[in-house]
């Protein structure tokens, strides 16, 4: 009787899908899929660009991995390849109600698409450390019920769980390197550069402490923007190519501007400005910088702000993690997880369509 129990349990356990969004600035990154311990990620440009028609306006014989997503009175094309259509100064929301645009439903909706499952028992979905507190709830309801994910297709969330996006990390940090058992007795900071904001996390254990917990828009974007205006001053011409400004500062490897490879090395120590300037506000936040055991460094920015980080916390040793840039949504899952078999074990019902 008693294993029957707990076979049941575990089918049932099993049967919960749970998945995990984060809709970054930059990127939006999401689970496609969990086999054991392997979570499975995707992402595509944050890029949602509006037209009037469900049909995307790109030659009949050009096939472009986008779909259309309808929200209000317009669709919006998103997906790996909206680049390929996008006028990405128009496409672009960086400001702090974007959560509440529809470009964000878009992407959010863009993301459920591509799952490839009509129904989600639990979607955890992440915000910036310092709009946490104001729009958890507010997203956790948006999230809740019937999407439409175009083609008159539908993804049904029955519940929805906000998480701040580097507590993602820390979760993820922690399952990476088994430390899921100590870490609840430790003091831990993240640091998540990401595009558009600088995000940093201190726990107690897996605990905010708000306090010194806080964001600040100094992300890459600001870093390609200041490069992009060094580089037109430079050739005496507007340049935005931001996208071959950052594939150089993480490979090395020179844009070709006006046919020719140009030396980008002379503009990093502006690059590393903002890094500096970024982690300076940060240390004025946090009160007791020895006590902090573990320094936990993730975030799509993690290359360039390494150096400055470092040099904050000399005497500390800082932990990076295997595809920073998934780190947060890895942990969102995992977390999702723990949270579904944790209520499920204590005989909560199968989530409904309340929100956290």
């Amino acid at each position: 009787m008693l294993a029957a129990t707990f076979i049941n349990f575990w089918s049932y356990l099993m049967e919960l899908i749970v998945r995990a969004v984060d809709v970054g600035s930059g990127n939006t990154k999401f689970v496609t899929g969990v086999t054991g311990a392997d979570i499975r990620c995707a992402s595509f440009p944050s890029i949602a660009y509006p037209s009037s028609g469900e049909t995307p306006h790109w030659p009949a014989n050009e096939r472009r991995k986008t779909v259309c997503i309808p929200v209000g009175p317009l669709f919006y094309e998103v997906g790996p390849d909206v680049g390929l259509a996008a006028d990405t100064f128009r496409a672009k929301q960086l400001h702090d109600e974007y959560t509440e645009s529809p470009e964000y439903t878009a992407l959010l909706r863009g993301a459920l698409s591509m799952m490839k499952v009509p129904h989600i028992d639990l979607l955890i979905v992440g915000l910036p450390v310092a709009l946490f507190s104001l729009k958890k709830s507010a997203l956790e309801k948006a999230m809740v019920g019937e999407h439409q994910v175009g083609g008159g297709k539908t993804v049904t969330v029955a519940k929805a769980m906000a998480i701040a996006q580097p507590q993602g990390a820390l979760v993820h940090y922690a399952a990476e390197h088994k430390k899921m058992a100590t870490i609840g007795n430790e003091q831990s900071l993240v640091i998540d550069p990401g595009s558009r904001t600088f995000d940093w996390l201190v726990t107690r254990g897996m605990r905010l402490v708000q306090k010194q917990s806080h964001s600040i828009n100094r992300g890459m974007s600001d870093v390609l923007r200041l490069l992009a205006a060094e580089i037109s001053k430079d050739i005496g011409s507007q340049y935005r190519d931001y996208d071959a400004i950052d594939l150089a500062l993480r490979t090395g490897k020179a844009p070709v501007i006006f046919q020719k490879p140009y030396d980008i090395s002379r503009h990093l120590p502006l690059a590393e400005s903002v890094a500096q300037q970024a982690v300076s506000t940060m240390r004025q936040w946090i009160e007791t910088p020895e006590s902090l055991q573990n320094i936990i460094l993730v975030g799509g920015g993690a290359f360039l702000f390494k150096r400055s980080v470092k040099a904050a916390f000399p005497k500390h040793r800082i932990h990076e993690v295997k595809e920073p840039m998934f780190a947060n949504v890895r942990g969102f899952q995992v977390a999702g997880q723990n949270y579904a078999s944790t209520t499920s074990a204590t005989g909560r019902d199968r989530p409904s369509g309340d929100a956290t």
